[in-house]
């Protein structure tokens, strides 16, 4: 933490330095455009050349002023983005509120764990993940938490991340230059949307159009200077009203091409940034080495065409100004010009842009997960194994605090599916989470919250936490059938990791205990791995069927002075204590 407030402090300082900058500048500029106005008006009443000149030299003085003036606004709004990001991370790590975006957006209540393991919403991981800005990266880390990686994807994610965990500069810089952009969906879809766009050609006469024209109208202005006939006149005038003419017939076109293209040229502009960010580092691991090589197109850099569409689409913004837009058009027929040189745009590189915008959200995603790993050292990168060998020694949730959490140690070999028993409130749910948890980070490439791990990696399935669906006219009972059905048709395609916490529970005992019998013998027999949560003590018997298979574990609560006791300490075998009876005596419910 002492790191992100002294960067906070040192980007406070270089802000203050900028802002002084800024407002003498703003000063400056503002004196240089009285002076030309001034040396204009003396010079229009005295004719002295020494104030023409004048008047040159201090609008010279204006235009690059302005282009300073312009620097310093994106730094201000640079150190801006980089002082946040450090009081975010500070916040955070004091646990006083969690500013990320939740993910909301992004949870999928028929996905085999996004909802029971907390995926996304308040205090979700995605959440506590998060340290992406444009909609690409959340939409990257949202689709990274939800699928399962190859193994040797996985393990290229473990060295992507360990090199990006110690670049915090480098990282906090890409984030920033993503804070500023403030990209939306709408904006990324938009732009998507336009390169997919099929926009034929113009056609040979209207190129031809677009080039006699304004040349004509160049070459009878300065024939009107030369000679001072107002004949040339009457020809300007004709010329400008066929150029609107010819205008005219495509401002409809020109308005679909651009459509919804509001404010999209500063986003694509720090998208350019955002490449240019990652182009311009040298990485050593091959996944991040790999992801720069998609940034190289017809042997230039992806920022480079980047900052040519930006420009072309902030050209075209011209046409929205009606005083513009008449006398550039009526002139040169200026976003015809424009018009074309983005359709040929569109020719030569769509085909890339979707791939270098993943590329950024690919990063952002390998950022957050280096941060994650940055902010929790004690986190560590799992061997991964192809045997159905999993476990984890000191395992725990990743979200609970460090300072309280209590780690346990897991195997899931010999036997490879466990039967938990425990009191409410004895931390059964907790760990069957911190175990659903820990099996998506690893298959994702992440650091997980164990002091060691050996894992092979499998598709998570979990049954924890249904809801009723009132939209879809389903009580929990029947919600819950449909995740067991969805549960060993996944089965029947390849081994999983299933999670189970108490099941069944909208029916009868007798009935809630023989189907939950049968349901563990199923999963078994398909060969997953992974445990249930049961208060059914006969469920624990089936170990005696299958003890090369089933283990019973328990979590136990003692009575220490009149008060229950949770140590949360994973234990061998069935529990045998009866907290409920105990709470109901002490609270005189019995």
């Amino acid at each position: 933490m002492e790191i992100y407030k002294a960067k906070k402090e040192n980007y406070l300082v270089q802000l203050d330095t900028i802002n002084k900058k800024y407002n003498s500048i703003s000063f400056f500029r503002l004196i240089s455009i009285v002076l030309f106005l001034i040396s204009i008006y003396y010079y229009l009443k005295t004719s002295e050349i020494v104030l023409i000149v004048l008047s040159v030299l201090l609008f010279g003085l204006f235009v690059f002023l302005m282009r300073f003036h312009s620097k310093l606004s994106f730094q201000k709004q640079m150190f801006n983005a980089l002082i946040e990001i450090n009081e975010n991370e500070i916040s955070y790590l004091e646990r006083k509120k969690i500013p990320f975006g939740n993910g909301q957006e992004f949870n999928d209540f028929h996905h085999p764990y996004a909802y029971d393991l907390d995926i996304f919403g308040e205090h979700s991981l995605f959440q506590n993940l998060n340290r992406t800005a444009t909609f690409i990266g959340k939409k990257t880390l949202a689709k990274q938490l939800l699928t399962l990686l190859p193994n040797e994807d996985i393990l290229k994610n473990h060295d992507a991340i360990k090199e990006l965990k110690d670049q915090l500069d480098w990282r906090q810089q890409f984030l920033a230059f993503a804070k500023i952009s403030q990209d939306t969906q709408s904006s990324y879809e938009t732009l998507l949307k336009w390169s997919t766009f099929e926009s034929t050609p113009l056609s040979r006469a209207t190129v031809l159009i677009s080039y006699t024209s304004p040349l004509l109208f160049l070459g009878v202005f300065i024939a009107y200077l030369v000679s001072s006939n107002s004949v040339f006149i009457s020809y300007l005038s004709y010329l400008f009203v066929f150029n609107l003419a010819v205008m005219g017939k495509f401002y409809k076109r020109i308005a679909i091409e651009i459509a919804n293209a509001e404010n999209v040229d500063k986003i694509i502009n720090q998208y350019s940034l955002l490449v240019g960010k990652i182009e311009n580092e040298t990485f050593q691991s091959k996944k991040l080495v790999d992801l720069q090589q998609k940034l190289t197109f017809k042997k230039e850099n992806a920022s480079v065409h980047l900052k040519q569409l930006a420009a072309l689409f902030s050209k075209m913004d011209s046409i929205g100004n009606f005083v513009t837009a008449l006398l550039f058009n009526g002139t040169f027929l200026f976003n015809l010009h424009v018009l074309k040189a983005l359709i040929q745009w569109k020719k030569d590189h769509a085909e890339a842009l979707e791939d270098w915008l993943e590329v950024i959200g690919e990063f952002e995603m390998l950022n957050s997960l280096a941060n994650l790993s940055y902010n929790n050292p004690e986190f560590i990168f799992p061997v991964i194994n192809s045997n159905f060998e999993i476990e984890f020694s000191n395992l725990s949730h990743p979200l609970l605090n460090e300072k309280t959490r209590v780690g346990n140690e897991v195997t899931f070999h010999p036997q490879s599916f466990m039967i938990l028993t425990g009191s409410n409130m004895s931390g059964k749910s907790t760990f069957l989470r911190s175990l659903g948890i820990n099996m998506v980070l690893t298959g994702m490439g992440s650091p997980v919250c164990a002091s060691s791990a050996n894992v092979h990696p499998l598709p998570v399935l979990v049954s924890m936490r249904l809801s009723d669906s009132l939209s879809d006219s389903e009580s929990y009972f029947f919600a819950e059938i449909k995740r067991l059905k969805q549960i060993m048709d996944e089965l029947e395609e390849r081994p999983a990791f299933v999670l189970l916490d108490e099941i069944l529970r909208g029916t009868n005992s007798d009935d809630k205990r023989n189907g939950t019998i049968e349901v563990v013998k199923k999963v078994i027999a398909k060969k997953a791995i992974g445990a249930i949560a049961t208060h059914d003590i006969e469920v624990c018997l089936t170990t005696n069927d299958y003890p090369n298979i089933l283990t019973n574990k328990c979590f136990e609560v003692e009575i220490q002075n009149n008060e229950l006791h949770f140590d949360y300490k994973l234990r061998d075998g069935i529990c045998k204590n009866r907290s409920a009876t105990f709470l109901m005596k002490k609270m005189g419910v019995i």
